[in-house]
């Protein structure tokens, strides 16, 4: 083969791409043609069979190892991006995966029953306080559970927990529930995470000799606390039961580490403000209810999801966001159950029910996923 300069070898590569083009264009107006045949005949338009076959027919014609890779990864996206414009064709012609999710001009919490993981004082009561206002009928309960239970059997209409810790990352326990509880996002608020250090009205700093606090509360607090070596420290199951426990006792030489909100609540008083190290702390809390509902303007979608343990399967799977141009703002994994090395996926992204691109790319990612379950729009 005779020797090129690059300028050549760049205008050859310039006449294929020109060829591979032109091959392109005529291919997706031949699969524009197989999706107005499957919108008059029902057909799906994953035949995930048919595919693989493919695939394996085309790799095997590449005249090396190396090339049979490029093959298979190159037409497994020509094969993805013909699926997507099949979709798009159902979608302009009203053909939508139903969802079964109703649009409310507002969610009737006016008197609704409200309940909160933990005691008076937690930060899920500032959280429920914050986006529901001074209810009524307000009630906790003692795990995550309880609370996805109240809601489903009908004791509570909403319920306040959370999901995700700017330093501590999420809260796995909850990914969980919302896959086992037929229960739905609604609504979402930040708390900023302030811990004071609260202690028997009078008490000074040389008086205190234990503190009191959850585990991650003590640790984000942990510089402050190394200027006092001298107190010891005391993990209890959150920072409101620390403030009830220095009530309680009485005594000045107990102090807790809670909010500002739990050390009101309680009568103690604040003896330093904002101890936690972090100015950038908070959580993010969810409201939870057991109805397939979603406000009109909601801006975000969670769902769920799980995928064949093979390779390159999550990849084609979040292009479904890029083509209809989604922003997808979080995923997180969770190991399923007694099935080793296999993951359920945790996706937030920006958009509502109503709008067709978010309807086509859950179609697709639908057909082409197991399990799929959408846990709120909001």
């Amino acid at each position: 083969m005779e020797h090129m300069s690059l300028q050549e070898i760049r205008e050859q590569l310039d006449d294929i791409d020109a060829q591979i083009l032109a091959l392109y264009e005529r291919r997706m107006e031949l699969c524009e043609q197989v999706g107005n045949d499957k919108l008059k005949t029902g057909k799906k338009v994953y035949d995930r069979k048919r595919e693989e076959e493919k695939l394996a027919v085309l790799s095997e014609k590449a005249s090396n190892e190396r090339n049979k890779k490029g093959i298979r990864e190159l037409f497994e996206q020509i094969m993805s991006m013909s699926r997507k414009l099949q979709y798009q064709i159902l979608g302009e012609n009203g053909v939508y995966g139903k969802t079964a999710f109703v649009a409310l001009k507002e969610l009737d919490s006016k008197n609704a029953r409200l309940v909160f993981q933990g005691m008076n004082g937690a930060y899920s009561q500032e959280a429920l306080r914050k986006y529901f206002g001074d209810g009524e009928n307000v009630f906790h309960v003692d795990t995550f559970r309880d609370a996805m239970e109240a809601i489903e059997e009908g004791s509570a209409d909403f319920a306040v927990l959370p999901i995700e810790n700017s330093s501590a990352g999420a809260v796995s326990q909850v990914y969980d529930l919302l896959v086992e509880f037929e229960n739905y996002i609604v609504g979402e608020v930040v708390i900023p995470i302030r811990h004071a250090l609260a202690g028997i009205p009078g008490t000074t700093f040389s008086d205190i000799e234990r503190v009191y606090s959850h585990p991650q509360g003590l640790m984000q607090s942990e510089k402050f606390l190394a200027e006092h070596r001298n107190w010891q420290q005391i993990s209890v199951e959150n920072t409101a039961v620390a403030a009830k426990k220095v009530l309680e006792s009485g005594k000045r030489t107990e102090a807790a580490i809670c909010s500002e909100y739990a050390a009101e609540l309680y009568g103690l008083e604040v003896l330093a403000q904002s101890i936690n190290h972090s100015e950038n702390n908070s959580t993010r809390f969810i409201i939870v209810t057991n109805q397939k509902v979603f406000l009109e303007g909601a801006k975000k979608i969670s769902m769920c999801f799980e995928i064949p343990h093979e390779s390159g399967s999550l990849y084609h799977l979040l292009s479904h966001f890029i083509y209809n141009d989604l922003n997808m703002t979080k995923i997180e994994s969770r190991p399923i159950e007694d099935r080793n090395w296999e993951y359920r996926f945790f996706v937030d992204f920006e958009g509502n029910m109503a709008d067709s691109s978010v309807k086509n790319a859950i179609r697709g990612l639908r057909d082409e996923t197991r399990n799929l379950r959408i846990l709120g729009n909001y």
